[in-house]
């Protein structure tokens, strides 16, 4: 291998590298032995590696030192693939303490690309990190990708465990990068990180970077994944108002700041909400949050401005506040694998760090929700493939929507996939396919699918386990040197308190009782109707729309979630509303009162084929209740609703399917013209039944429509 240091002895360069480590890390760092060695392997001996060490360990320090030296030497810029906003801005902040000229290419920037593609041509920078995502932009792949190829002094590959669809955080974009190392120029330096790995997903990590242990090319350093200064514990408490009110009597007990994570967008509201209403300073944070609150809810942690973010996993990988006090999790992850990574946010630099879990009863239905949002069967991935095989130009993601009942997120996800194996092909106008054959691995994903079920299956022992906790997480990643850590609940055989007061308690209840989210109208027509033969685009007139809306709850509310889910459950068949059901849509309706102009003068159910009784029941209920009129159901003529399908297809087939009675008619002409009304149905799913039947009342001379659901999915 060529060297890059002949003109120095190894030990002058650890010398160096130990001096640039003081101005990154402070001047108490000292370079590991084991740092020293993948950087020794990167710079002196440009080979490739792969480094599995746990959380904290400093494996950034490694590719910002190698960075130096090789820049220092002559190479060209690092190239970083990290996965997470947050662990860029991070990073980059790393950079800079050390003397490292980094920038950032992502979704957050976009009015700062053109600049930074010339940064990147001129060879100013000396690393750049951009997404996975990126390597299959067309002008980034097209434009700057070719100079990075040809120029790249360094490729790093962080949180490596993401390439892996055995991992519990799999990102098809992070499978480009098997064509990105097979363009590099030789001897170009390679190095993979990750804190989370086990035996299997480290091989087939290895296997996609060609990164084979025992290769003369390659270093792998894997490293005790013992964190001495966590304690970890569990606190089995049940009822989601007793979590809470657990969480509002101890969370200032906790030392420090810290994150409280939850299992859902909603859950973080939820919580946020309850702590912020008994006076604790906390956010919450979630892939859906704007990026510029994002920040500054980041810098708030980081600054000990908030007592606590309460997140989704989106805060997570390379987020980094290393004296993070504790960690809470409100609602168990799917595995442990996925728990170790999150826990070891906490505790970097401080002697403790306390680690909490709060098992749900609700746990394993949004775990069996998550994992049914997996990879499309075979006869889905075919039809995308014959779609885009009989187009005469590129398909936008849109017009592939229109032809195959794949939702957004799962027709994106199988396209990365597709993408990455070479079958299909990102353009400017879309996606063509590349003529590539392919096949479905049925077997394969079938034991990927029987992954995820062991996994949650081994969160179930941990929470259970009578054994030391660390020494569980640290053999379910394949640690070797597991042992007991003497410092969990049950090596210590003490037991955290769960004592709640009944004030805490009851507002708790109080708070999850309270139902009502709201619905936002639709504005706007799914694109490339007209390919399913159905005349509407752009903008929903004002006229034909209806007004914002009211469901009890979301699906996967902590509070009314598990109740709503059940009354529309297939599995319980057709029953008329349950009445605590009832109340809550009073309770709704009470709530929401204020913000109608003119009370509604009549209630119109939406038909149901598979739940008459449910629906005719709502609708006698809400009539009964509010003295109002059932003007009628609009019945159902098409096909039962298309479960996880998208948008285009979900319009297409309630389009036509519901036409207004001829009763519904008269009274929409005569007393009832331009009146407002409630429109009731089950849940709401896509919106496009809602949206349909809210523009036929109106075309038929209703006045606004208010819709009112059981549930809201999602």
């Amino acid at each position: 291998m060529p060297s890059l240091v002949e003109e120095s002895t190894r030990a002058e360069l650890r010398s160096e590298a130990q001096r640039h480590l003081v101005l990154l890390a402070g001047e108490a760092a000292v370079l590991r032995d084991d740092q020293w060695l993948a950087i020794e392997a990167l710079v002196a001996e440009r080979r490739k590696a792969l480094v599995v060490q746990r959380t904290g360990w400093g494996k950034s320090a490694v590719y910002f030192l190698s960075t130096i030296l090789l820049r220092a030497r002559g190479a060209g810029p690092t190239v970083i693939i990290s996965p997470l906003l947050s662990l860029m801005r991070n990073q980059i902040a790393a950079a800079e303490r050390a003397g490292v000229r980094a920038v950032a290419i992502n979704s957050a920037n976009a009015q700062e690309w053109g600049p930074l593609y010339a940064e990147v041509q001129a060879g100013s920078i000396d690393a750049l990190l951009i997404s996975p995502e990126r390597l299959n932009n067309p002008e980034f792949r097209d434009k700057v990708l070719p100079v990075l190829i040809a120029s790249c002094g360094l490729l790093v590959v962080d949180e490596a465990h993401c390439i892996s669809d055995w991992g519990h955080d799999f990102r098809p974009d992070f499978r480009r990068i098997r064509r990105l190392l097979e363009q590099l120029p030789d001897g170009t330096p390679v190095l993979a990180t990750t804190a989370t790995a086990n035996s299997r997903v480290v091989d087939d990590v290895a296997e996609v970077l060609g990164l084979h242990q025992g290769a003369d090319d390659v270093l792998v350093l894997r490293g005790s994944l013992d964190r001495e200064s966590l304690h970890l514990s569990v606190l089995e408490l049940g009822e989601q108002a007793e979590r809470l009110a657990w969480l509002a009597d101890h969370l200032e007990e906790l030392p420090g700041s810290g994150i409280i994570y939850t299992l859902t967008v909603a859950a973080t509201i939820e919580v946020a909400d309850f702590l912020a209403s008994r006076g604790f300073q906390v956010a919450a944070y979630s892939g859906r949050t704007d990026d510029a609150e994002r920040r500054v809810a980041e810098q708030d942690l980081l600054d000990n401005r908030v007592k606590a973010l309460v997140a989704t996993s989106a805060l997570g990988m390379g987020f980094d506040k290393p004296d993070l006090g504790f960690v809470v999790h409100f609602g168990a992850p799917s595995s442990p694998i996925a728990y170790y990574q999150q826990v070891g946010r906490a505790g970097r630099s401080v002697a403790r760090a306390e680690v909490i879990l709060l098992p749900g009863a609700e746990d394993r239905e949004i775990w069996r929700y998550f994992a049914s949002v997996s990879f499309p069967e075979n006869g889905r991935v075919q039809e995308v493939l014959a779609a885009l095989a009989s187009a005469d130009s590129p398909l936008s993601i849109y017009a592939i929507e229109a032809r195959v009942a794949l939702s957004r997120t799962r027709l994106g996800v199988l396209l990365k996939i597709l993408d990455a194996d070479g079958v299909v092909r990102r353009v400017r106008g879309g996606w063509e396919i590349t003529g590539a054959e392919w096949s479905h691995d049925d077997t394969h994903y079938a034991r990927v699918a029987q992954v995820r079920v062991d996994e949650q299956e081994a969160m179930r022992a941990y929470i259970s386990t009578k054994g030391c906790r660390m020494r569980f997480l640290r053999v379910a990643l394949d640690d070797p040197s597991a042992e007991d850590c003497g410092r969990c609940d049950n090596c210590l055989g003490v037991r955290r308190s769960g004592a709640t007061s009944a004030m805490a308690v009851q507002a708790a209840a109080e708070r999850l009782e309270r139902p009502g989210v709201t619905i936002n109208a639709k504005r706007q027509w799914p694109t490339a109707m007209d390919l399913l033969a159905i005349d509407v685009k752009g903008k929903i007139p004002a006229v034909e729309q209806a007004e914002p809306g009211r469901a009890i709850a979301r699906f996967t509310d902590l509070g009314y979630g598990a109740r709503v889910r059940a009354a529309v459950d297939p599995g319980v068949g057709d029953q008329i509303l349950a009445p605590e059901l009832v109340r809550a849509a009073i309770a709704v309706l009470g709530a929401w009162r204020g913000e109608w102009p003119e009370r509604p003068a009549g209630v119109v159910g939406i038909g149901s084929l598979t739940r008459p009784n449910l629906i005719s029941s709502f609708v006698n209920e809400i009539a009964t209740v509010g003295r109002r009129p059932v003007l009628g159901i609009v019945p159902h003529s098409g096909t039962p609703r298309l479960e996880r399908s998208n948008s285009a297809l979900r319009l297409k087939a309630v389009f036509a399917a519901y036409e207004l009675p001829t009763e519904l008619r008269d009274l929409l002409a005569g007393e009832y013209q331009g009146r407002p009304l409630f429109l009731l149905d089950d849940y709401l799913d896509t919106g496009w039944t809602i949206a349909t039947v809210a523009r036929r009342l109106r075309l038929a001379g209703a006045g606004p429509i208010y819709p009112l659901v059981l549930g809201l999915a999602g």
